[in-house]
């Protein structure tokens, strides 16, 4: 059975830091690819961060430089480095799993797993 469990959001204020953690059970990293996605009240859902089976990271233009995508394979965990928080980040944050990117590592339909959601507030 394959599950994944955010973890390590909470309460920052403007220009904070914090590290999401996306522990996997199930699925070996090396064979999966797995995005960090987040969704804010009153929005859709949009992508973060990927990196996938190869290591390799990808990031939308608005997060690149103040978020890091990475992966510790002994502990099959995958995590989310944000810095320079902004008032404008806060939201939902998820992270998912798929096979492989066939379009976008944004397409959302192209990860078959997801898990619960940790909350990001950034405030003063």
């Amino acid at each position: 059975q394959v599950q994944l469990v955010e973890s390590g959001g909470g309460l920052v204020q403007p220009g904070g830091s914090l590290r999401l953690s996306c522990v996997v059970s199930g699925l070996t990293l090396d064979d999966y690819v797995i995005g960090w996605f987040r969704q804010a009240p009153g929005k859709e859902r949009e992508g973060v961060s990927c990196i996938d089976s190869w290591g390799r990271t990808y990031y939308p233009d608005l997060m690149a430089g103040r978020f890091t995508i990475s992966r510790d394979h002994a502990k099959n965990t995958v995590y989310l480095q944000m810095d320079g928080l902004r008032t404008e980040d806060t939201a939902v944050y998820y992270c998912a799993a798929g096979r492989r990117i066939l379009t976008s590592p944004w397409n959302q339909d192209e990860y078959d797993y997801w898990g619960q959601g940790t909350q990001v507030t950034v405030s003063s």
